[in-house]
């Protein structure tokens, strides 16, 4: 009779516990402190080498005199935001609507998207300064004018991206599709929609920051005075004046309200494809 040789059962694994990452190697927390960091870096870099080197204010003003700046001519140039932003904020939406509505049509029919789409990139290739003065003649209302040529910015990257999106479908699960005979409809809304959203929220990205440019563009190749005026006047009359803070005051609103746009078009994308896309679910 052999000897049975009693084996011992495996102890138990520990109850697996999710330790915190430390502050610092938190993604969220990285994407905003790395960035801030060398602002800080180059900030102080800039007042460093104005201080050293005693250059003019009128050549580069420090950073100090910048903010200064944006304090006591805080009425001025905020209102002048406010006009700058409310033209970027209509020609975005304009550009958005009018892209998906000719995306949707480009993707119903290969005809009408080998016909028209060379037009698009006509629009893209064509300098605004070159066709704005034409637009702000022909169009009396100035804000109405502004947002045209601000939105012919903006309006290529929402067409192309969201066209590629829409075309960018899987295979088999077109073909499943086609298997159990939905309609052109069906396919569209279940399908490619879904699949072009990141495509689309991409050229929201893109198309943000050129309505901005398009904007400030408009607004130079206008050039109108009085109330009412943008950001660009405020930088002709600064460099006019030889006010050279003002003019670098409004160059720093016209940046960060671009990089308000991206960060918000991000915050937009992931808040719609961070539960079920890789290109959020990942994105850590």
């Amino acid at each position: 009779m052999s000897a049975v040789i009693p084996t011992s059962s495996p102890p138990a694994a520990a109850p697996r516990r999710d330790t915190p990452l430390p502050w610092l190697q938190r993604p969220d927390v990285q994407r905003v402190f790395y960035p801030a960091m060398v602002a800080v870096v180059l900030i102080a870099l800039w007042q460093g080498l104005v201080t050293a080197f005693e250059i003019p204010v009128f050549l580069v003003p420090s950073p100090g005199r910048v903010a200064q700046t944006l304090f006591t001519d805080a009425g001025l140039l905020f209102g002048a935001l406010f006009t700058t932003l409310k033209i970027t904020l209509l020609a975005f939406l304009s550009a958005t609507v009018l892209g998906v509505v000719i995306a949707f049509a480009f993707v119903q029919s290969r005809v009408i998207e080998t016909a028209f789409f060379p037009y698009a990139v006509l629009l893209q290739v064509t300098p605004i300064v070159a066709i704005a003065p034409l637009i702000i003649i022909w169009v009396k209302n100035p804000t109405a004018s502004l947002v045209i040529c601000a939105t012919l910015v903006a309006l290529f990257p929402i067409i192309a991206n969201t066209t590629l999106g829409l075309r960018s479908v899987n295979p088999g699960l077109m073909s499943y599709f086609k298997l159990n005979r939905a309609s052109r409809m069906q396919t569209l809304m279940r399908l490619r929609i879904p699949s072009a959203l990141p495509y689309f929220f991409g050229g929201l990205r893109i198309s943000s920051g050129l309505a901005l440019i398009g904007a400030v563009v408009a607004e130079f190749v206008a050039g109108t005075g009085g109330t009412g005026t943008g950001l660009a006047y405020q930088i002709l009359q600064a460099g006019y004046q030889l006010n050279i803070p003002r003019m670098f005051a409004a160059l720093v609103l016209i940046t960060l309200t671009g990089v308000f746009l991206f960060a918000a078009m991000a915050v937009l994308s992931r808040w719609a494809l961070g539960g079920w896309h890789e290109s959020e679910v990942n994105h850590d």
